[in-house]
C-alpha cells in the first residue's frame, strides 16, 4: 500500500476537481435568477453532464428530434425573447465547462422554426458558447407566417441577430473572461442567415461558415415550385420514377464522370457537364426499363436547364448534373414542392387554398417583387464586412438536391463585380469551396430533417456538423479552419473532406482536398482516385 503522504496530493486533486465541478453546476443552477435583460424571459437553466441523451419532449414533432446526445458538460439556458409586440423567438444558449473563449451562433433549415440542437451540441462540444433559436415560430410549416408580419420578419433576418445580441450578453455574464471571437455556423436556410448577417450586421461575427445558402430566396422558392410544371404528376407521360432518374443519372455519369480525369462516380465540376440525354431515348420496341421516352428525355433536359421568368430574365441557374438520384424523391416526385406551396399560400398571396399545381412565371414575378424584409439576401457589396476584419467561408455540395450549387457561383461573381475584386483579392476575406460528392449540407441516405437532406457519394465530411465530423484539427474541420483563419491569420487553401466507409461516424475510406473557387479538382495521378495527393487544383 502506498504511504499516506503520497496519497494526499491525489486526494487534494480529486477534491479540487469535485469542487470545480460543483462550482460549475452551482453557477449554472443559479444563473437563471441573475439574468435581467429587457424582453428576455428565462424558462430555465439546467446542468447537462456529458454523455447525456437529452430528452427534447417539448420540441415540435415536425422538427424530427425527440432527443439529442450531448458530448460535453454544459449549462443549458432556455428562454423566450420578444422581438415585437406580436412576435418572439425561442432561444437556447449552451455554455460548456471546457470553454475556449469563443462565441458561436447556429442557424435554421427550410422554412422551419426548429432549434437545431445537433448543431448546438456539436459547437458546444468543441468549446464554443453556443446559441440557437427557432427563427420565430415552431415547426416546419410556413403557416405561422400567415398574416403575421412580425413572425416573417424574425424568419427573414431578426431571429439570428436577436439571438446574437442576447447570447453575447449572456456569455459575458456566465464567463468572467467573456469571449474573444464570435463565429457563425449554418447551412441551407442557415447558410442564407449567415450571408444575411454578413450583409446586414457586418460586426456580428469575426468568422462565418455558411453552407449551401438559400440565396436569391424568392427565386429559389419559385425555382423549386417550377419542377412540378416540368415533371407533372406520377400518371403523366413526362414523369420519371426514381428508378428512371437512376437511368438518366447513369447516362450523365457515363458522359461526364471522367471529365475530371477519374472514373469514380463523382463529377468534380458540373459546370463542364452538358449531357445529351437523347442518347438514351428508347428505340422502337425496346424495353423502357433502361431507356427514356421522348417526353421523359425532355423532362430531364428541362430540369437541368436554367429557370427563366417573365421577358426571359434569368431567375435561377440550372440544377447541377449529378444530383438526379438524390433529387428524384424530393424535387421530382410528381407533387408540388411543399416549402414553395407554403410560401405562396402564407406569404405571397395570403391564401391558404392556393394550389401549387397552378404555379407559373407570373407567380414568380409577384414573389420577387414582394421580397419581404429583403429576404432575397442578394446584396453583393460586402465592403463593411471586409473592413470589419470579418472572414467568410462558404461551401456548397456539388450533388446538392435542394439548392443548386450554381447559385453560390453566381453570387460569388456578383460580389466580385460589385466590389471590383478578382478572386485573389476576395481571398483576403471571402473564400468559396465546391465540395464534390456532397449532397444538401452533408452526406447520408438523402433523408430530410428540417431542410437538411444529406446525400452524396464522395468525400463530403468536412466537419460542418455532427454528421460530417471526422476530426477537430483545422485540416479536417471547416469550423476549426475558420478559427485558425480568424485567430492565426492562416487561411484555408483547400477543405479536406472524408468519405466514410459506412456512413457518418464510421471509418474513413478515403479523403479528398476540395478546391477554393474558381479552381477545380483534376485527377493527375499517379495512384488511385482515393489518393488525395493524386488530385490537383487547377
Amino acid at each position: 500500500m502506498a504511504p499516506i503522504h503520497y496519497l494526499l496530493p491525489v486526494i487534494a486533486l480529486g477534491s479540487a476537481a469535485l469542487a470545480q465541478q460543483d462550482a460549475f453546476q452551482a453557477k449554472c443552477h443559479s444563473f437563471a435568477n441573475k439574468i435581467h435583460i429587457p424582453n428576455v424571459h428565462v424558462n430555465f437553466a439546467s446542468y447537462i453532464p456529458g454523455g447525456t441523451n437529452l430528452s427534447l419532449a417539448d420540441n415540435p414533432p415536425s422538427c424530427g428530434a425527440s432527443s439529442q446526445p450531448v458530448s460535453a458538460d454544459v449549462c443549458r439556458v432556455a428562454m423566450a425573447v420578444a422581438t415585437s409586440n406580436s412576435s418572439e423567438i425561442t432561444l437556447e444558449a449552451w455554455f460548456p465547462r471546457d470553454y475556449t473563449g469563443r462565441f458561436l451562433s447556429t442557424g435554421n433549415g427550410g422554412l422551419s422554426g426548429c432549434i437545431q440542437y445537433y448543431d448546438i451540441a456539436y459547437a458546444s462540444g468543441l468549446g464554443f458558447a453556443t446559441v440557437g433559436a427557432n427563427s420565430g415560430h415552431n415547426g416546419t410549416s410556413g403557416e405561422p407566417f400567415y398574416q403575421h408580419p412580425g413572425v416573417l420578419e424574425d424568419f427573414a433576418y431578426r431571429s439570428v441577430h436577436t439571438g446574437v445580441v442576447v447570447g453575447k450578453k449572456l456569455t459575458k455574464m456566465f464567463y468572467e473572461e467573456g469571449f474573444d471571437k464570435s463565429y457563425y455556423l449554418g447551412c441551407s436556410t442557415g447558410g442564407r442567415q449567415g450571408f444575411k448577417s454578413v450583409q446586414k450586421y457586418p460586426n456580428d461575427f469575426d468568422g462565418v461558415v455558411a453552407g449551401a445558402p438559400a440565396l436569391n430566396f424568392a427565386n429559389l422558392i419559385s425555382w423549386s415550385a417550377h419542377f412540378y410544371t416540368i415533371t407533372g404528376s406520377p400518371t403523366s407521360d413526362t414523369y420519371l420514377s426514381p428508378a428512371m432518374w437512376k437511368v438518366a443519372h447513369d447516362e450523365i455519369l457515363r458522359q461526364c464522370d471522367e471529365i475530371d480525369g477519374a472514373k469514380d462516380g463523382i463529377i468534380e465540376d458540373p459546370s463542364l457537364c452538358n449531357p445529351v440525354i437523347e442518347t438514351i431515348i428508347c428505340k422502337p420496341g425496346a424495353s423502357s426499363n433502361n431507356c427514356l421516352t421522348g417526353a421523359q428525355a425532355k423532362t430531364v433536359r428541362e430540369v437541368l436547364s436554367p429557370f427563366y421568368g417573365v421577358n426571359g430574365t434569368l431567375l435561377y441557374p440550372r440544377m447541377q448534373p449529378g444530383s438526379e438520384v438524390l433529387a428524384a424523391p424530393i424535387m421530382y416526385n410528381g407533387y408540388p414542392f411543399p416549402y414553395s406551396t407554403d410560401w405562396y399560400r402564407y406569404v405571397v398571396y395570403n391564401n391558404p387554398n392556393w394550389d401549387g399545381a397552378t404555379f407559373d412565371v407570373q407567380d414568380a414575378a409577384v414573389a420577387l417583387a414582394q421580397n419581404p424584409y429583403n429576404i432575397q439576401t442578394w446584396d453583393a457589396d460586402l465592403t463593411p464586412f471586409r473592413k470589419s476584419g470579418g472572414k467568410l467561408l462558404a461551401y456548397h455540395g456539388l450533388q446538392d438536391q435542394l439548392i443548386s450549387s450554381e447559385i453560390s457561383k453566381l453570387y460569388y461573381a456578383r460580389v466580385a463585380e460589385a466590389m471590383g475584386m478578382p478572386p485573389e483579392d476576395l481571398d483576403e476575406f471571402y473564400r468559396f469551396f465546391q465540395i464534390s460528392g456532397m449532397g444538401h449540407c452533408g452526406g447520408g441516405n438523402g433523408a430530410c430533417t428540417n431542410g437538411h437532406c444529406g446525400g452524396g457519394d464522395g468525400a463530403y465530411a468536412i466537419g460542418s456538423s455532427l454528421g460530417t465530423y471526422s476530426g477537430k484539427d483545422p485540416e479536417n474541420n471547416v469550423l476549426m479552419a475558420m478559427v485558425q483563419w480568424v485567430e492565426k491569420g492562416v487561411a484555408p487553401e483547400t477543405v479536406r473532406g472524408a468519405k466514410f466507409a459506412n456512413g457518418p461516424g464510421s471509418s474513413v475510406e478515403y479523403s479528398r482536398k476540395h478546391c477554393r473557387y474558381p479552381r477545380r479538382n483534376v485527377f493527375k495521378g499517379p495512384g488511385n482516385y482515393t489518393d488525395e495527393n493524386a488530385w490537383e487544383c487547377v
